[in-house]
Formats: C-alpha cells, structure tokens, sequence
C-alpha cells in the first residue's frame, strides 16, 4: 500500500481543522464526516486496472408498496449455526435474505438521487445519504422492516432492537478502498450490543468491493492501542500490519443478488476498490439493544451523532423518535 494522495485536512472545518486532537463534536455535516473518513484509507500500489463490465441488471417489475412490506415482514429463520459463527468471527453472511425484485426497486429509487447529488459535486466518487427511512417509502419498508431489525436481534440474543440510523452507499466505477475500521470505535453508543446490516443492491464480485471481514470478534483488540490519526493513513496502514503480522484470515468474497452481512461493533473491516463499470450501491442499517445509552463524552469521531439521535444528552437513554424500536420478541 502506498500513502493516501488525499488531504484528510481539506475535509476538516472550526476547532477539527487546528490540531491534531480528536476530542470535540464534530463541526460539519455528516456527508463530509464521510467523505473525511474515506480519505484516511491508503491506496494501492501500482496502477488501477481496467475496469471490469458488468453485465445488466435483471428487468425486474416492480413490487407493489403492500407487496413489499408484506415480504420484508416474513420472518427469516436464522440458522443456530450463523448465529454461532457471528459470535465467533464478528459477522455472518446470509444468502437469500431479501428478493433481487424487492432490491431493485430500492436500487431505482437510489440511482435518481445519487445522478442529483453528482450533478451538484462531480468530484464525489462515494456520495452517502443518511435517514432514508424518513424521506422515501421503499427505504422505510426496508428500514422498518422487522424481517431484518429480526435477524438483528436474534444474533444479539436480544429482547428488542433500536434503530440507529441507516445509510445509502454508492461506491462509483473506479473509487478506492474504504479504510480499516469497527464500527464501536465511532459510534457514540455506549453498549458493545450493536450489529449493522450490509445489503447491497446488486450483485456484487470481489472486483467490485464489497465488505471484507478480518475473522474473530476479538481480532480488534491486536490494535486497541493503535494511535488514531484524523490526518492521515496511519491508523489503516497501522491496522494492516497488525493483521499481517498476526496472519488473520480475510474474508473479501463477494455477495450473490440477495445475500447479506451482518456484523458486530467490534468486527474490524474494511471494502475493496470498486474496479467494474458499475455502481456498487448498499443499503446499511444499524441495531442497538434497547437500553442502550449515549457515551459521556462524544467527540469528533461521532461525527454528526445529534441528527441521528435528537435530543438525547450525554449519559441518557437513547431512545428518541428517530430511534423506534424495530423489533420486539414477545410482540405479535
């Protein structure tokens, strides 16, 4: 891996731009918290290889609104092994989770929104949206739905889960890796008893960049000492050696149309270039255990936690209106 050729700097604005600290809220918008974070990933060496044409998406009819929320409010019947080898390894993989018809329609309503906000910043090469729950129908039917929230809480062993925020990814044709990273170290929850939900909208190979899994849900503390840098690739390329040198197995393979990942606040990740012709797009949705409250003391890395969870107060239980539980064992 080479160094990053980006300037995490430009991205920082106020107090986050006049140190090297990393304490203190965050003082831009969420969408260029991400932006901030993707430019910590170092690149890869040589030069980017031509980019691989996918074939076309299947032409798929649309689901009716009743059809959809009645297939996201099945119940998925999640094996007691994939729950075991979350346990152990940190995520698990689901195949068939959701229908190749039910993910293109959120797909469609995706790619008219991201072709807007390219227009307004051509440069973007991995725009992001947050709260697509509250502003389209097909995201809330798959953000609500309690097939997924489920799924969630039966690999917590939990009585019911919460809703943190979604997000809707789309890694462009030629856009880099995203850094090495687990969730627990920037999410301002106060409870190891989180998990979030990597759907992707399409068929997704390996040249494509799909999320890749260092194995063991314990393998993040080989770098719990590990500085954290805000402007530059040391923290990814510190986490890279860590797990060469303590040999942990990867799992970068890809997705089939349908399948997805869960996986813990502590699993170390990270995804791929996207070298295709074509748009990687994901749906991610975070769970937490209800009870679950907000950290003491916040700072940078949280990003823009107060839009995803209003109100809410250091210390205090997080359950806002943009917070809904999602799932309950005992109700019918």
């Amino acid at each position: 891996m080479r160094v990053n050729s980006k300037d995490p700097s430009a991205f920082l604005r106020g107090r986050n731009a006049t140190d090297d600290r990393v304490d203190g809220k965050w003082e831009a918008s969420n969408e260029q918290w991400w932006d901030w974070y993707l430019s910590l990933a170092c690149e890869d060496d040589g030069p980017a290889p031509a980019l691989r044409p996918m074939p076309p998406l299947p032409d798929l009819a649309a689901l009716a609104p009743a059809d959809l929320a009645a297939e996201l409010a099945v119940p998925y019947p999640v094996p007691s092994e994939a729950i075991r080898t979350f346990r152990r390894d940190g995520y698990v993989k689901l195949k068939q989770v959701c229908s190749p018809r039910s993910l293109l329609m959120l797909r469609r309503e995706w790619e008219v929104r991201f072709a807007r906000a390219l227009v307004d910043t051509p440069a973007m090469r991995f725009p992001s949206f947050e709260m697509m729950w509250t502003q389209d129908e097909v995201a809330g039917a798959f953000v609500r739905s309690r097939r997924l929230a489920g799924i969630a809480a039966a690999l917590l062993g939990a009585d019911a889960v919460r809703l943190y925020h979604d997000n809707a990814l789309s890694k462009l044709p030629g856009c880099g890796r995203t850094p090495w990273h687990y969730d627990a170290h920037h999410y301002p929850i106060d409870s190891d008893d989180v998990v979030t939900l990597w759907a992707p909208l399409q068929p997704t190979p390996r040249e494509m960049g799909p999320l890749v899994f260092a194995r063991g849900i314990d393998t993040w503390r080989k770098i719990a000492d590990l500085p954290f840098s805000k402007l530059d690739d040391s923290y990814d390329r510190g986490i890279i050696a860590a797990l060469e040198e303590n040999q942990v197995e990867l799992d970068g393979d890809g997705f089939d149309f349908g399948e997805v990942s869960f996986h813990h606040a502590r699993s170390l990740h990270s995804a791929g270039p996207n070298h295709t012709d074509a748009e990687r797009m994901a749906l991610a949705v975070t769970y937490f255990e209800d009870g679950a409250r907000l950290i003491d003391e916040p700072s940078l890395i949280n990003g823009d936690y107060e839009k995803f969870m209003p109100g809410i107060r250091a210390g205090e239980r997080i359950d806002s209106p943009l917070n809904p539980v999602l799932y309950e064992r005992n109700f019918a």
